[in-house]
């Protein structure tokens, strides 16, 4: 446990259900831990008692492993009883990518922002824009030159259809502020951007219970990067501000993150993220004293070596950090004779 951990109450101690196992929280909620193939080698889905079934929070990516644990949930998690209804609080494919199985499966709507929709359907359908190919020349405007690691990215133009092979014809909205009656119980939804388009995370008063999704993680800071599709965004801003939406609930609220173990200290670890994200724009701030393209502060901001896979999330990542002090008017932009992007202080 690091020291921002250890400043978090952690109520289920060291509980980690196994793959296909349903751990009770409360007697209407339970906690499925899924395996993912990425270094985060875990995804947290959750199970609301839904009158006479249940409704599921997040699916899982499309694999064998995730399918074969969900197998055996149906025999030994549901009590016997059906899935009613499928939530995903986001499009990524670890909280996506299963639902058209799970929905089919059961005959249960997936219920979801329109965002998160439209975004899964474009990405699942590899819509050029949001297709692994239109990542490379954003890259390369952004400074990635290494002509190896563009070839290791180029093999990964199928990444999010091998994930999410499918997603539904059809969806019911959820929106920002809805009280969303699941069993005895109303789920209030909140809205968030910066990570994905329109995440949704799940809060019930009765409960006293946050289910966070991505929004607010325990023990790493969640992905917020420019992508190719929305080249002139300022996610970094629009995730910090969404924060600001969950600080008046109840600071003893139990988080249900979608990775790591539920904790209480809500307040606690938004100011621990908030000052994350203030101490990496110092440094970029600091670097910029020179022409520096969002590349060129990767190695600033992630000291560790980093894989394709990583790499896209990292310059991401850092150009979300530059694109907030440039919306901010604290860098100026321009574009080389080389067609590369930097930055540098005004």
């Amino acid at each position: 446990m690091n020291l921002l951990e250890s400043q978090l109450d952690y109520p289920l101690g060291d509980t980690i259900p196994a793959a296909g196992a349903a751990h009770e929280i409360v007697p209407s909620l339970r906690w499925l831990r899924m395996p993912l193939p990425f270094a985060l080698d875990h995804i947290n889905l959750w199970l609301l008692r839904d009158g006479d079934g249940w409704s599921a929070v997040d699916c899982g990516v499309a694999g064998d492993a995730t399918r074969a644990a969900w197998e055996t949930v149906f025999e030994t998690g549901l009590d016997g009883l059906p899935l009613r209804r499928v939530f995903a609080t986001h499009c990524h494919p670890d909280h996506i990518g299963l639902a058209d199985w799970l929905c089919r499966r059961w005959d249960a709507p997936l219920w979801t922002t329109t965002g998160e929709y439209a975004f899964a359907r474009m990405m699942s359908a590899a819509l050029p824009g949001v297709d692994g190919p239109a990542a490379l020349p954003h890259f390369q405007r952004h400074g990635l030159r290494d002509r190896d690691m563009l070839e290791k990215m180029a093999g990964r133009k199928n990444y999010y259809p091998t994930l999410v092979p499918s997603v539904p014809t059809a969806y019911t909205r959820i929106q920002d502020g809805q009280l969303v009656a699941i069993g005895d119980h109303q789920w209030q939804v909140i809205t968030g951007f910066g990570h994905a388009p329109e995440h949704a995370s799940l809060y019930c008063a009765a409960l006293n219970v946050l289910i966070a999704g991505d929004m607010v993680l325990p023990r790493i800071s969640t992905n917020v990067s420019v992508f190719a599709v929305e080249p002139e965004s300022n996610p970094l801003t629009l995730y910090l501000d969404s924060l600001a939406k969950f600080v008046d609930l109840p600071n003893d609220v139990l988080v249900l993150p979608s990775h790591g173990k539920p904790f209480r200290g809500l307040h606690t670890r938004i100011a621990q993220l908030q000052q994350h994200h203030a101490e990496r724009l110092a440094e970029v701030v600091d670097a910029c004293g020179g022409w520096q393209s969002a590349a060129d502060i990767v190695p600033l901001m992630f000291k560790r070596p980093l894989d394709a896979h990583q790499l896209g999330f990292a310059l991401g990542e850092a150009l979300a950090h530059l694109h907030k002090l440039w919306h901010d008017g604290i860098v100026r932009r321009e574009t080389g004779a080389d067609g590369i992007i930097r930055f540098r202080l005004k």
